[in-house]
């Protein structure tokens, strides 16, 4: 099961305090991932849950899992599809994170 696979992965991403780590719940039962957390550790700062798939068609999701890196802009600056593997996670997604992260802050909109 990729979940199972993941956990220790995204636990690794999650100990990077430049990152926040959060989860969407698709089309599973609340309770079902609380126990999946419970057992496998929580990496994430906030979890969603995607009763009906609508986020999931929203973030243009082809099958689960699927991993986006959101720059500081509130855009998606990389698409994973497909689990992460220690080989992606550090080929593809942290060299992705890191351009993120270096890229410059977005202006602040003034509130008038």
């Amino acid at each position: 099961m990729p979940c199972r696979d993941e956990a220790p992965l995204l636990m690794q991403l999650a100990a990077d305090r430049r990152l926040r780590v959060v989860g969407i719940n698709y089309k599973d039962e609340p309770d079902n991932a609380r126990r999946f957390l419970g057992r496998y550790g929580n990496p994430f700062a906030a979890n969603g849950i995607d009763r009906n798939g609508r986020a999931a068609i929203e973030w243009g999701v082809y099958g689960v899992p699927e991993t986006f890196v959101v720059g500081r802009d509130g855009r998606i600056a990389y698409k994973l599809i497909g689990p992460i593997t220690p080989d992606n996670l550090d080929k593809a997604l942290k060299p992705a994170i890191e351009k993120a992260l270096a890229a410059p802050k977005p202006a602040r909109r003034s509130r008038r």
